[in-house]
């Protein structure tokens, strides 16, 4: 799939970095660090605009490794970039550990999953079929 981007960071293209990955590393676009203190949250610039084709949305994922190592994550995870959507893509990082995190230009801050979707024509009725599960939810199981 071609999609079109302009890139007005310092840095490369988003990039897979295995044959079979499917999210992108983005990279913190900044003119200087930043230091996300304990609970802070802040938008990370990337420097990128995308054009989707209609059917299509990019979703906005933590990377594992920052997640683990260093407490930050990805708020509205996954957050959703539309078809429409022409500005620039920022990434909304939170620090969930006890210790300041410096990201620095050029940091990778998340990953970018290119993904179909469908849109939804509602079917009003009076009743649903009946399934094994039911209106079960929230650990019906029992199962841990």
């Amino acid at each position: 799939m071609k999609v079109k981007i302009v890139n007005k960071s310092k840095h490369d293209l988003p990039k897979y970095s295995t044959e079979l990955s499917a999210g992108m590393d983005l990279r913190a676009n900044l003119d200087e660090s930043i230091v996300l203190k304990s609970l802070e949250r802040r938008i990370i610039p990337t420097g990128l605009f995308i054009e989707l084709p209609a059917g299509f949305e990019a979703q906005i994922r933590p990377r594992s490794g920052m997640a683990f190592k260093e407490g930050i994550t990805v708020l509205n995870s996954p957050g959703t970039i539309d078809a429409d959507y022409r500005g620039e893509i920022g990434v909304i990082l939170a620090n969930l550990s006890n210790n300041d995190v410096e990201i620095k230009d050029g940091d990778r801050v998340c990953q970018m999953v290119v993904a179909a979707h469908e849109t939804v024509n509602w079917e009003p009725v009076e009743d649903l079929e009946a399934s094994e599960r039911g209106a079960g939810g929230f650990g019906h199981t029992g199962k841990a």
